[in-house]
């Protein structure tokens, strides 16, 4: 059997459906920080939402991409398992820093609007 290509499989799919079910949650739960940073224009909120995921979907899946090469020998079960957690692992950590990076910076835009109201008042 060839582990490489149970790996490589394996780990594509569990990418882009980790990436996916991120992008999908982002995208409903921060248009309505969207909308309140452009003071109800949900039109402009929509599209920056679209193009955020967009953007969120080129950098993890081609980060996914750039490290799909595999540089130890995967010829067990157990080298499939312990190749997947670290690619895995990776790629978790890098939409969990982008999910951390979209909260700050909606918050410091949320901020600079509410600001810009009461200021405006």
């Amino acid at each position: 059997m060839n582990y490489y290509i149970v790996t490589y499989s394996l780990y594509v799919i569990m990418s882009i459906a980790l990436t996916v079910w991120v992008a999908n949650t982002l995208f409903k739960n921060g248009r309505i920080f969207l909308v309140d940073i452009f003071h109800g224009n949900e039109p402009l909120a929509d599209s920056v939402n679209r193009l955020l995921v967009v953007g969120f979907y080129l950098i993890n899946v081609g980060y996914a991409v750039l490290t799909l090469k595999i540089l130890s020998e995967v010829v067990t079960v157990q080298a499939v398992i312990e190749t997947l957690s670290v690619k895995i692992g990776g790629i978790i950590l890098i939409l969990g820093g982008m999910h951390f990076f979209n909260l700050f910076v909606f918050f410091r835009l949320r901020s600079r609007a509410k600001h810009e109201v009461q200021t405006a008042v």
